[in-house]
């Protein structure tokens, strides 16, 4: 029997990853690589111009291509269920909406053959005049309704008068562009249709399976119980993979149309530029005022972002000056335009990512006006309370963050004059930004225990690992929970014939699944002690009340960030990033490092590198695909570091954790933009900061 008393806690080590060795050695599957009898392929047939109709497909040279199985088109496919969601409705009209949507799909029986036949499908087409360019006095500019979310505009205070009496005021237009999440392992669904047993199986590239199953099930009129969606192992999300999208109803609607038959779907990479979500371009204007002594009296942040015809996907990037420093007086606004483009979806923070990035730059060029140095001023706007509601925060840490990653980076006595420090042909600057990321959480999520016949816990909910380190993090959760060692534990994950689970999305997984798993253990204590009998089991979901409401919850953070820009070329080079963060109770440092360092490389990447180039002529990204879509590599930084302060938040959840997924990425692509004026004396308003721009 497995011991239950006098264990060393599992939760704050630094164990391995439990499922490392199955990674490296290639024995974890993934989506694609389920070992499946006699599998089908699948190769869509994308449209060519953002706005039409199809008025013909010729499919007789695909046909009789031999090894060829289906053809399905708008005339021939599926008629679905549900198809509110416009997303889902594949192949149900002639209508085109944006470039890259799905108009064909050949199923053949190699991969090699599906792609040669895609090609020898002639679509004619009925082409309309579209608009796939946002600009900030867009005439279709509207405010998106919340509907039951935060709401669009904010106001407090007498916002007008304040700008008008600041002795300081800083007034700039900040934009970010088109970013796409691209993870390594690109959106993959195999579908096997089982006509006699009606039963749907999915194996799945997502980060909520349970997700998946319920708008699978709903789009082809299908019982939840007949939908079994499996995803044991995933290759990176950073959010596109929070929810299905138009390729997994693909997918089955072509194993339904062939029963008996995994059908294997894997996107390529260009094909992930228009199907799976990207981050809506952003233009924001920032008003800060300010008395002589760099105290805020006005906050002033507009956000104007776009979204596609098919669906609305608001990413609200003002949010985060609702709660991050004190000033009586504040309003946000955000405006959307419905363009003739994909949908736009999750990417790694959003809302705060390029909210922050606004507020964050804004905030420098208030201390460069006030004199002040930017940590200092940061440190003299800290609210005692959320300014959003006015609740107590949990457990604010920002101030320590930012002394304390001072003290680290070794910001103190550097000279504050842009342009001041020089080494050879290079120009040396430093950049701060503060971080934040509200605590989100998923209640509902259901975790079962059961007592093994070998003396281990077996613990499962359907939660998902996207490389995260869930399978590592829940197990220490566990094992505490259960007053045993890791090794006591086994879990099991990724698959909807477990209990069902919310999303890995918002950084909520770990607190969400955790809170679930902490009590169905307390559940399975009350009702069958420290010595239970073999095959003893219980249930027990997150309850809706985890999160104290009467605070505010939030994680917190400081970036530094140090830069060489070349004084002749404009070359940007970091050879240093630190970042200090305050996230309540750590459960495995190991993890968690690697997720800090993530986001903050990803922060660089948004700061220095990212951007898709929407042609307006066609709609489509110019440079989709890893040759021109420039991200990092290890080479692009050099030192890089995170520490984080010690406490627990138990107002957060009951491990007193709260996540860390995402403030990672939020408030570093500020911290490098600064750190360039700081060198060279150029504020670059507009993401990337590219050499041209610092040039210019």
């Amino acid at each position: 029997m497995t011991e239950t008393t006098s264990q060393p806690r599992a939760m704050g080590r630094p164990l391995v990853r439990l499922e490392g060795a199955d990674k490296v050695t290639g024995r974890a599957p993934y989506a694609y690589e389920h070992a499946l009898e006699d599998p089908l392929y699948l190769h869509p047939v994308l449209s060519t111009f953002a706005r039409g109709r199809v008025t013909g497909v010729d499919a007789s040279e695909a046909e009789a291509l031999e090894g060829v199985r289906a053809v399905l088109t708008p005339g021939n496919a599926e008629r679905l269920a549900d198809t509110e969601d416009r997303e889902f409705a594949v192949l149900q009209s002639d209508e085109v909406a944006f470039h890259g949507q799905f108009v064909a799909a050949v199923v053949a029986d190699t991969p090699e053959t599906a792609r040669q036949a895609a090609g020898l499908v002639r679509v004619d087409y009925e082409r309309s005049p579209h608009d796939v360019v946002l600009t900030v006095d867009h005439e279709g500019l509207y405010r998106p309704e919340s509907e039951g979310g935060p709401a669009s505009d904010t106001e407090q205070g007498e916002v007008e008068e304040a700008l008008e009496r600041a002795e300081f005021l800083v007034d700039h237009t900040y934009s970010t562009p088109t970013e796409h999440n691209n993870p390594m392992e690109p959106h993959t669904t195999v579908a096997l249709w089982e006509e006699e047993a009606g039963r749907l199986t999915l194996y799945d590239s997502t980060q909520g399976v349970h997700v998946v199953r319920a708008s699978v099930a709903a789009v082809f009129g299908l019982e939840l119980e007949q939908v079994r969606v499996v995803a044991p192992h995933v290759g990176g999300g950073f959010g596109s993979k929070g929810e299905a999208h138009a390729h997994d109803v693909l997918a089955a609607m072509a194993a339904r149309a062939l029963p008996g038959r995994p059908v294997k779907f894997a996107l390529t990479r260009q094909q992930m530029f228009c199907l799976v979500g990207y981050r809506t371009p952003t233009i924001q204007r920032v008003r800060l005022g300010a008395d002589r002594e760099g105290r805020l009296g006005v906050l002033v942040h507009d956000s104007v972002e776009q979204t596609s015809t098919v669906k609305e996907f608001p990413e609200q990037s003002a949010m985060c000056s609702r709660w991050m420093y004190a000033a009586p007086h504040r309003r946000t606004t955000h405006r959307m335009a419905a363009l003739d483009v994909p949908v736009n979806f999750w990417m790694r923070a959003p809302g705060e990512a390029p909210g922050m990035y606004a507020l964050e730059a804004a905030m420098d060029e208030l201390a460069q006006a006030c004199g002040l140095d930017p940590v200092e001023l940061r440190v003299r706007n800290e609210p005692e309370t959320d300014p959003q509601s006015g609740n107590p925060w949990s457990d604010r840490q920002l101030v320590r963050c930012l002394r304390e990653g001072a003290e680290r980076f070794g910001w103190y006595g550097r000279d504050p004059a842009p342009g001041a420090r020089r080494e050879g042909d290079w120009l040396v600057g430093t950049g701060v930004a503060s971080a934040s990321y509200p605590h989100l959480f998923n209640p509902g999520s259901v975790a079962r225990v059961r007592y093994g016949d070998d003396g281990r816990y077996e613990v499962g909910i359907g939660a998902v690992d996207i490389g995260t380190g869930s399978w590592t993090a829940l197990t220490q959760i566990a094992a505490d929970a259960l007053g045993c060692s890791a090794d006591g534990v086994r879990l099991r994950i990724g698959d909807t014939a477990l209990p069902e689970a919310s999303v890995a999305g918002g950084s909520s997984g770990t607190s969400s699944w955790g809170t679930a798993i902490v009590t169905a253990a307390r559940a399975f204590r009350a009702e069958h002690g420290d010595s239970p009998a073999p095959g003893a089991s219980a249930r027990a979901s997150a309850a809706q009340d985890t999160v104290d409401e009467g605070y505010a919850v939030y994680s917190f953070g400081a970036h530094f960030a140090e830069v060489r820009v070349h004084s002749y070329t404009g070359e940007i080079r970091v050879p240093r990033m630190f970042g200090m963060f305050s996230v309540g109770r750590v459960v495995n440092p190991r993890t968690v490092r690697s997720q800090f360092l993530g986001g903050m490389v990803m922060g660089m990447s948004m700061a220095l590198h990212e951007e898709s180039f929407r042609d307006p002529r066609y709609g489509h990204i110019a440079n989709g695909d890893f040759a021109e879509y420039h991200v990092p590599t290890n080479a692009d930084v050099g030192d890089l570091r995170v520490d984080w302060l010690e406490g627990e938040d138990l107002r957060a959840t009951p491990m007193g954790s709260r996540g860390v997924g995402e403030i990672g990425i939020v408030g570093t692509a500020a911290a490098v933009a600064n750190a360039v004026h700081h060198a060279t004396g150029v504020r670059v308003r507009d993401l990337p900061v590219t050499p041209d721009k610092v040039l210019r």
